[in-house]
């Protein structure tokens, strides 16, 4: 059986952890300073990734989520010092708008499930963040800093993490190739037209996605924004408009 995560090295000190056994494949990122390691994200909680991180650092590890859903705090458990968006802290105390059986058929949905893997066990991670974060904020990790961008649309509290040092932009929801969602109850598609304009003048030299291919350039969030533009010009982004595909993306709105 192959295993569950993906291991791969971006430089010395930054590595992804994936999960192509799901659909959505998932990827989380360690990210480790001088003082302490940052992963942004935990991924679907199917398997335990502490393990996997565990491998990469002896460091101290914080946990953050590019946004409180399901498949991005999975393995928060393992991590009892996270940090959270203020917008987004209700769905850590029992606020989140999907059922646990809604979240249960999604965790097995086209996913080739680990041996033994009892689906029924599976719950929704809940609990205090030790940080709450906002716009703006650094992360320092001793040695290296990345800054906090509150870049909704995907879901309120979504965030993307820039590193200026290394032109390192985590985008999580908000830029990957495949269909973005804008479409659900908790999304705004216009703030996430803002959101793409907030980054698109950034330095990015290279750009980390949460799910789907890592092979993606920066300059796609120029499409992406210059998209979005087009949409909100002929009166279309809002929510019930429908899907739109631009070949290597599309947005269901």
């Amino acid at each position: 059986m192959k295993p569950w995560f993906t291991i791969n090295k971006i430089d010395d000190n930054t590595h992804i952890l994936s999960e192509y056994r799901h659909w959505e494949e998932t990827h989380c990122y360690l990210l480790e300073g001088d003082e302490m390691a940052l992963l942004i994200d935990t991924g679907l909680g199917i398997c335990n990734i502490s393990l996997e991180v565990n491998k990469l650092t002896d460091k101290p590890v914080t946990a953050v989520a590019t946004h409180i859903h399901w498949d991005h705090i999975g393995g928060h458990r393992y991590f009892p010092d996270f940090y959270a968006h203020e917008a987004e802290t209700q769905w850590l105390n029992g606020g989140f708008p999907l059922s646990i059986e809604a979240i249960r058929g999604m965790v097995v949905d086209r996913c080739d499930i680990p041996e033994n893997y009892n689906v029924d066990d599976y719950e929704l991670f809940q609990g205090k963040p030790t940080r709450i974060l906002h716009d703006g904020d650094i992360i320092d990790l001793g040695g290296r800093a990345l800054m906090v961008l509150h870049t909704p649309g995907h879901s309120p509290g979504h965030m993307c993490f820039f590193e200026k040092s290394t032109g390192y932009l985590f985008a999580g929801d908000l830029v990957y190739k495949d269909t973005l969602l804008a479409n659900y109850p908790s999304t705004d598609p216009q703030a996430y037209l803002g959101s793409l304009e907030k980054i698109v003048g950034l330095p990015v030299k290279r750009l980390f996605p949460a799910h789907h291919t890592l092979d993606i350039q920066p300059e796609i969030i120029i499409r992406m924004r210059d998209s979005f533009r087009q949409l909100d010009s002929e009166g279309k982004l809002h929510h019930g408009s429908g899907k739109f595909d631009y070949g290597d993306w599309a947005i269901c709105l």
